[in-house]
């Protein structure tokens, strides 16, 4: 039988590659799919159309591709938590990180929020399937251990949600929450300790 395998990307490949999906970042985070263009992706990866076109075969492969590699890397927290760990420690840890990432991450964060605004249209196949699973084995986790009365009992899935919207509001809102509080603040430094405060004493037992 042949072999069908893709042979490695060579050094310039990869780099190449990683552009267009830096490029593209920027301009979907900005626009969104459907006022993104592959003339734009192009000027902000510093590379000429045709040269993306090489690469991606099309705008809605960029699209795909981006998301679901940005959905990879923003499930990993969820990932790291330990079953065997302290349960209201997991927890906060998961709180933090998440919050971390709207720190360094806001246009990835902004991104899924122009796809889930539009219906998730790109992301439909990946969010019921390994979005799902993932946060089915969390939920278990936090389950189990409501179950085992090591943390207060609340409805896991709607836990998860909660913690998503209280976290990734500071990147996506970045504008209004910065104009409400003012220039002298930062949000996501303050968010830490209040939103430590508010699942500690929401999970205490």
């Amino acid at each position: 039988m042949a072999d069908h395998t893709e042979p490695p990307l060579s050094r310039i490949q990869q780099k190449n590659r990683e552009l267009i999906l830096k490029g593209a970042l920027t301009v979907f985070s900005a626009n969104g799919f459907r006022g993104a263009t592959i003339d734009q992706i192009a000027e902000a990866a510093g590379l000429s159309k045709p040269n993306v076109l090489y690469y991606f075969a099309s705008k809605d492969e960029i699209h795909r591709t981006l998301l679901t590699t940005l959905l990879d890397m923003w499930l990993a927290p969820m990932l790291r938590i330990n079953p065997r760990g302290e349960p209201l420690a997991e927890v906060l840890a998961y709180v933090q990180a998440k919050l971390e990432m709207s720190r360094r991450f806001p246009r990835e964060s902004r991104l899924f929020a122009h796809e889930i605004l539009q219906g998730a249209p790109h992301l439909t196949e990946i969010l019921g399937g390994g979005l799902r699973e993932v946060v089915d084995g969390a939920a278990a986790i936090l389950q189990g251990w409501m179950d085992e009365g090591r943390l207060a009992s609340v409805e896991p899935r709607h836990l998860i949600f909660s913690i998503w919207a209280l976290t990734q509001h500071y990147a996506d809102f970045d504008v209004q929450v910065r104009a409400v509080l003012g220039p002298s603040h930062d949000p996501l430094a303050e968010a830490g300790p209040f939103l430590d405060n508010l699942y500690r004493k929401m999970l205490s037992v």
